[in-house]
């Protein structure tokens, strides 16, 4: 009733999905990757970003440099610098003549149009910006680029897009860095008479626009830092949790203090722990279950014991003091009768205790029942233990009765409720014996021609002890076990056995066994 209750409880809370469908490890995972995963889209997405702003700025100087040359190979060499003032705005212009040396500078009309800072003047956080820009850089392996540096003698030779640029006849770029990281870019073009044009910018710029977009990108992850905290917790709620209870459930259930512990079964969970909850509850009220029938036996035990000794120790008092012959002879009867008893006894409590964990530890193979109660039927008629009884088996065919069970086991189920028929014919009876295969079970059938079992005696003659014995037979030659034992055999084999009053026959019961039929497919 407590499981039920707990049970009760447990379908009463509200269904989380989560928790029905994700398992253990899809959870741990997706915890495990999320933050991975989201600090990969957002690197991905920062180098592009850069890559991408960094083709459109040495695309925008290559076109303005297109526009320069063009505009210089339509005046005279002398008036070119003058125009490169007015045309340089932020960058600066050189132009080179055909012998490679430097024939016009902007700077010369213009002044310096860009300035490069130096590290060591500037604030800690552009050192910590800088090691962040080189940490990306090595993160998705970009190319190291070289350092700017004015060249001590200012020719065409000291810049390689200038040399490249004159031999292909097109536009040729390069990107370098200044001393502060922020990139220097170049392009150089033909102006048409053998004279080359290079631009120059320092483009702060970019950098600022890259490490702005790397600010709100780490942002982002600390949103998801935060989003894998709430998740931890999640997965700290939907695991831990319940796994606390189910242990704390299972240390009361070791310490035994409380006869009936509520396990959490959580049947709104379809995961490992579902599975782990309702195994650790069944188990527990399986274990309770066993406890209560230990203890119930322990009792009948030793209920049944002292009834034979009681009587052994009366008898054995007796002999003292009577000097009838007689007497005494019916006394030593009375002595013998209970040994008899007892050693019956003994011996079925064994059996009866054994059962249970013999069936736990059994590897169950291919049994064929024809030929096994065959054996059965022979070995009663050999040791003549029938009286005048008959016994009659309709031996099925070869192999069609075949069942998945532990021979000796099956055998003494059988045996069992071949001895109750016995006992229970009258003089000259016939137990008649059948095994069928139906569908997809093995019926054994054991009927007797004896007075049957009342409808109200049917179940309880299969508890342990419970014996209705007939008047004519010998004392002592059944303990109560033998249909109890017989039940916990075919249970133990995942069959069922029941009685009922013969319905081809004036009187007799009918004893039947069901067994799934091996499947040998």
């Amino acid at each position: 009733m407590a499981s039920a209750t707990n049970s009760a409880k447990n379908k009463a809370r509200r269904f989380r999905p989560w928790e029905g469908h994700w398992t253990i490890a899809h959870r741990i995972l997706a915890l495990n990757l999320l933050i991975v995963i989201v600090f990969a889209v957002l690197v991905l997405y920062l180098d592009a970003f850069r890559n991408q702003l960094q083709e459109e700025r040495i695309d925008r100087l290559s076109r303005e440099a297109e526009v320069e040359a063009a505009a210089l190979s339509s005046i005279p060499p002398a008036d070119r610098e003058a125009l490169l003032g007015k045309m340089a705005g932020q960058t600066r212009a050189r132009i080179y003549d055909a012998g490679g040396k430097r024939a016009a500078d902007s700077w010369s009309i213009t002044g310096q149009t860009y300035h490069f800072r130096d590290p060591e003047n500037e604030k800690w956080k552009k050192d910590v910006a800088r090691a962040l820009d080189r940490g990306f850089n090595a993160l998705v392996g970009a190319t190291q680029l070289d350092d700017f540096v004015e060249p001590a003698k200012d020719q065409a030779s000291a810049w390689h897009e200038v040399g490249e640029a004159k031999r292909s006849g097109k536009i040729a770029h390069a990107v370098r860095n200044a001393p502060d990281l922020t990139p220097v870019f170049s392009a150089a073009t033909p102006i048409g008479d053998g004279s080359q044009l290079l631009l120059t910018v320092n483009d702060r710029n970019f950098t600022k626009t890259v490490r702005k977009e790397r600010g709100s990108l780490t942002i982002a992850m600390a949103i998801a830092v935060l989003a894998s905290a709430l998740l931890s917790f999640f997965l700290a709620r939907t695991i831990v949790r319940p796994l606390r209870r189910i242990a704390l459930a299972a240390h009361r259930v070791r310490l035994g203090r409380a006869r009936e512990v509520k396990v959490p079964r959580l049947p709104s969970r379809r995961d490992e722990i579902g599975s782990l909850a309702r195994a650790v509850s069944d188990m527990s009220q399986s274990l309770r279950h066993r406890i209560d029938n230990i203890e119930a036996f322990a009792a009948d035990v030793t209920h049944e014991l002292k009834n034979p000794l009681a009587s052994l120790r009366s008898a054995v008092d007796s002999l003292e003091r009577v000097e009838d012959l007689e007497v005494r002879k019916r006394l030593l009867d009375v002595v013998r009768q209970d040994v008899v008893r007892l050693d019956r006894l003994i011996n079925d409590v064994s059996e009866a205790a054994r059962t249970d964990a013999e069936l736990a530890r059994a590897r169950f193979e291919p049994v064929d029942l024809g030929p096994l109660i065959e054996t059965l039927v022979s070995s009663w008629e050999t040791r003549r233990e029938t009286g005048n009884v008959r016994l009659a088996f309709a031996r099925p065919r070869r192999e069609s009765t075949i069942v998945m069970g532990e021979p000796g086991r099956l055998a003494r189920a059988i045996d069992n409720i071949i001895d109750n028929a016995i006992s229970f014919s009258p003089a000259g009876g016939l137990v008649e014996i059948a095994a069928i295969h139906v569908d997809d079970r093995i019926l054994i059938r054991i009927d007797d021609e004896g007075p049957g079992v009342p409808s109200e005696q049917r179940e309880a003659i299969f508890n342990r002890f419970h014996s209705v014995r007939p008047l004519t037979e010998h004392f002592g030659r059944h303990s109560g076990l033998g249909l109890a034992i017989a039940r916990a055999i075919v249970e133990g084999h995942d069959g069922e056995i029941d009685v009922a009053d013969r319905d081809d026959a004036p009187s007799g019961a009918r004893f039947t066994i069901i067994l799934p039929a091996a499947d040998l497919s």
